[in-house]
């Protein structure tokens, strides 16, 4: 999603910086020495094709959806066609309360569904609360605090009066480390991220509310995301770029994350700005009716990311069923539905029955999570804070009470609180340097990420800018602060209590201050940052993606001016993901380094648990720090690579992203993927594997019922008028005939009529029952994938003399010449008393050890011999054994 199209105009005024990234490859964003050993992959260069797939599949009730579909079709089957269309349809970009809303049913009272930002809280409003991002939940390796978090959220999604929170994010999964809106999911390992993702749209739904997972899929970047917004920028583009990917690569890493929170129930998905294969993903029936709703039997919905939609019947389908925000673009008061999928159903260019599945599938998903018990009304306004206002923002139409500030945040601060502690990565400790006292002699902070935002916390609209102490990147995936605790302040209440002496510097480029403080310091603690966002907003010449992996605000300089003078300096990261650390980690005067990622609104305690331990820090890093960016071996695509064409990224790595490309090209990270200290240490022993006795796995064959067909619809065009008593909304979106009996002039199309086969595909509008794919067979996919066939433990053992958290890790070599050196495939948090010992226990499941086979569209276990390692990171694997 983005915010005002206008905001585009603002940044026009740093296009030569912005524009100047010269360091990243071009004209393609693979660099030529990490490409995939897969020829599939690397060979996939040319004018990338995606295969049509129609029609759009049905919902069924699979799975445990059956109850919600039985209630769903009862409902729809009350509905008119204008109904229908009104649910579908969202009414217009701040012609409502919230950043979507669809149509009403005032005559069933059903209210009109609202959808609301973000992943990492409530945009918009106030008396909410600001959680960590995805990417700190990650660095918890932990599924308890990622289940309690999405809870927490939904809980205050549910008392704001909303229906759908807008997350969480598996797209971007994070293919390049320099990727604006990385940090609002998880990790670029496709298996930690969809375990994340599994436990926080369950715990959004079972607090009553739709998760909505996006972006789907292959959303990788910002630049070039959306040709409108490229074009603000000046480059001179008439589409969207296109994320070009093979088939193994597809299944193997970008869709893996999205079969688990289908699996999860997940009510809702977004599809994406970006083109995939060439194709707009809210119009590409290949990722939409083949892959989610075919072979992941996705039973929800379908929503267009806002203003992601482009065309009318195309969209419709190739399997999307919310248009969002419901306008063309911002505020025209235009659709390509509303009225035009009226036309469309009466003149039979869309089949009555796929309406029909698009109005099910979202009512279906109400039901699911318990809507229709845990809907309040919406209490708040998104365009304004004011009390009283406009109920129709952009009309101005309507005054009344639009915010009644109601506070939703219980007691979720200390939970927050908490992730923040849990997601802080020791990477460098040398001479027991951590945890402090707070009875130093002389402690010294550094740097403009110990401070506040002189504008205060929410003086950046959307967290635009990089001032003060960075806690949640910026764009829509943010929340406004009730508060925000700095580390200045948390260390200085901490060293205060102590009676120690305490002094701090936030002007990272106050050089002589800087010095005679550093100078002074028993201990120095220097905070750095770096941040990105969404691409409508640009920060210092960062149009959402970063230009490059260094620190923000001279950090760098920074670092090296204060551990230059003071022998024990402690470097604290708040950052949106990889950074460059330079020798950091081999200089003794950085004697401590600590990532702490974007921790919320409590980020300041959340350290100082950590810094004077009363939290000993066990989290792991949910990526790779390398050395350079080249290490990496996928990149951005700053420059468009195709003329005025859409430009073109192909993915000819394929599935050697982060940790998989450095050992791919055998490269020595600074600190590898799912590395952490503690204040203790951990021995690992005794593994055992038990392979269990199962079936062989059967593909799924045989029909899909018929498309049900709920209702029946006259072609009587006066029933679909505008009622003569209705006052219509400037700008708002109806499903109504526009005062006209004629459905040429109500769609106002001048390619209204031309031939169906011009512009409908092969099979598009057949309902008749349709083989299924033998991936498919439940939500996630066949469901023996899912079959446990080893169950693997070891003993991990507390060796020092203080309790402490390991997260024990679990890798398989699935020993094909095309495959990583190891993928991870399970891992647990485990709290372990000093001199005990604990088991650890991972199952490992079919589609843990299967690769995708592309010429039988099915997973299969190759013949290659396979091995299981655990160990305490990508890196560090004592244990093996091989799964016979």
């Amino acid at each position: 999603m983005q915010w005002l199209t206008g905001a585009l105009i603002l940044a026009t005024s740093r296009i030569v910086n912005a524009q100047a990234n010269t360091t990243a490859p071009f004209p393609n964003s693979t660099y030529s020495n990490a490409t995939s050993p897969d020829p599939a992959a690397a060979e996939f260069t040319g004018p990338a094709f995606s295969p049509p797939y129609y029609p759009s599949p049905w919902g069924t009730g699979a799975g445990d959806w059956a109850s919600a579909y039985e209630r769903a079709r009862a409902f729809v089957g009350q509905l008119t066609l204008l109904e229908k269309v009104n649910l579908t349809t969202g009414v217009g970009w701040q012609s409502e309360r919230c950043v979507g809303q669809t149509g009403s049913i005032p005559r069933l009272g059903f209210r009109s569904l609202c959808l609301q930002d973000s992943p990492l809280g409530i945009r918009f409003t106030d008396y909410n609360s600001a959680f960590p991002a995805g990417v700190n939940v990650a660095a918890t390796w932990d599924r308890g605090l990622a289940y309690a978090r999405g809870q927490a959220m939904g809980q205050e999604h549910r008392g704001k009066g909303v229906d759908v929170q807008l997350g969480p994010v598996a797209g971007p999964l994070g293919r390049a480390p320099a990727s604006g809106r990385n940090w609002e999911g998880f990790s670029p390992d496709p298996a930690l991220t969809g375990i994340m993702m599994a436990q926080t749209i369950q715990g959004i739904q079972q607090a009553g509310v739709i998760a909505c997972a996006k972006h789907f899929i292959v959303n990788e970047q910002e630049h070039f995301r959306q040709a409108p917004e490229g074009q603000g920028y000046g480059y001179n583009i008439s589409d969207s770029l296109s994320s070009n990917v093979d088939d193994v690569t597809m299944h193997e890493t970008y869709l893996w994350p999205f079969a688990d929170a289908v699996r999860a129930g997940v009510g809702s998905i977004m599809c994406s700005y970006n083109q995939i294969n060439n194709s707009y993903g809210c119009e590409n029936s290949h990722a939409l009716n083949y892959l989610l709703k075919g072979e992941l039997d996705f039973q929800g919905f379908v929503m267009s990311d806002w203003q992601a939609q482009h065309s009318g019947v195309g969209s419709a389908l190739a399997g999307m069923d919310m248009s969002m925000p419901g306008d063309t673009l911002f505020d025209t008061g235009k659709s390509y539905w509303g009225t035009n999928l009226t036309v469309a159903i009466l003149n039979g260019t869309i089949p009555e029955w796929r309406l029909d599945d698009m109005a099910v599938r979202i009512i279906a998903a109400w039901y699911y999570v318990g809507r229709d018990e845990a809907q309040v009304p919406i209490n708040f306004d998104s365009w304004t804070i004011d009390t009283f206002g406009y109920q129709h923002y952009f009309a101005e139409e309507g005054y009344t009470l639009i915010n009644e500030h109601v506070d939703v945040r219980a007691e979720h601060t200390t939970l927050i609180r908490q992730i923040g502690s849990a997601s802080t990565v020791l990477l460098k400790n040398n001479n027991s340097a951590l945890p402090l006292t707070g009875r130093e002699r002389f402690t010294a902070v550094f740097g403009n990420d110990a401070g506040g935002n002189p504008l205060g916390p929410n003086g950046c609209s959307d967290r635009g800018c990089d001032n003060g102490t960075l806690a949640m990147g910026w764009g829509s995936g943010t929340a406004n602060f009730p508060f925000l605790v700095t580390p200045e302040t948390a260390i200085q209440n901490e060293v205060i209590s102590n009676g120690g002496v305490i002094q701090s510097i936030t002007d990272n480029f106050a050089a002589s201050q800087i010095e005679r403080l550093a100078s002074q310091a028993s201990v120095a603690i220097v905070f750095v940052n770096a941040d990105s966002g969404e691409g409508y907003i640009n920060v210092d010449g960062n149009e959402g993606d970063r230009q490059n992996l260094t620190f923000w605000q001279g950090g760098d300089v920074l670092i090296q001016n204060v551990s230059a003078l003071c022998n024990n300096t402690i470097v604290v990261m708040h950052t949106v993901g990889p950074v460059l650390l330079s020798n950091y980690s081999e200089n003794p005067n950085i004697t401590a380094i600590l990532w702490a990622g974007l921790p919320g609104e409590q980020s300041g305690n959340s350290i100082a648990d950590i810094l004077y331990g009363r939290v000993n820090p066990g989290a792991k890093l949910p990526f790779t720090l390398g050395a350079s960016r080249e290490d990496y071996g996928a990149d951005l695509l700053y420059i468009p690579n195709n003329g005025t064409a859409a430009p073109q990224q192909p993915f000819t790595e394929g599935n050697f992203i982060d940790y998989r490309a450095f050992d791919e090209a055998d490269i020595t990270p600074v600190y590898e993927f799912g590395f952490g200290l503690s204040y203790t240490t951990f021995s690992y022993s005794n593994l055992r594997v038990n392979r269990l006795n199962v079936s062989a796995y059967t593909p799924t064959t045989g029909l899909t019922p018929a498309a049900p067909v709920l209702g029946n619809t006259t072609n009587d065009t006066a029933q679909y008028q505008l009622p003569s008593n209705f006052s219509a909304i400037p700008f708002y979106i109806y499903p109504y005939l526009n005062g006209t009996d004629y459905l040429e002039e109500a769609a106002n199309d001048t390619n209204y009529g031309l031939p169906a086969s011009s512009y409908i595909p092969a099979g598009a509008q057949d309902g008749s029952p349709q083989p299924r794919l033998a991936a498919s067979g439940a939500p996630g996919g066949n469901p023996e994938l899912y079959d446990v066939l080893y169950l693997v433990e070891a003993t991990i053992t507390n060796t020092g003399s203080v309790p402490g958290d390991e997260v024990a890790q679990l890798y398989i070599s699935l020993g094909g010449p095309y495959d990583p050196k190891v993928v991870l495939r399970g891992f647990q948090r485990l709290s372990i008393q000093p001199n005990s010992s604990t088991t650890f226990h991972v199952d490992i499941t079919r589609r843990d050890i299967s690769n995708w086979d592309t010429n039988a569209q099915n997973w299969a276990v190759s013949s290659a011999p396979k091995t299981v390692y655990v160990g305490s990171s990508s890196r560090t694997l004592p244990l093996s054994a091989p799964l016979s």
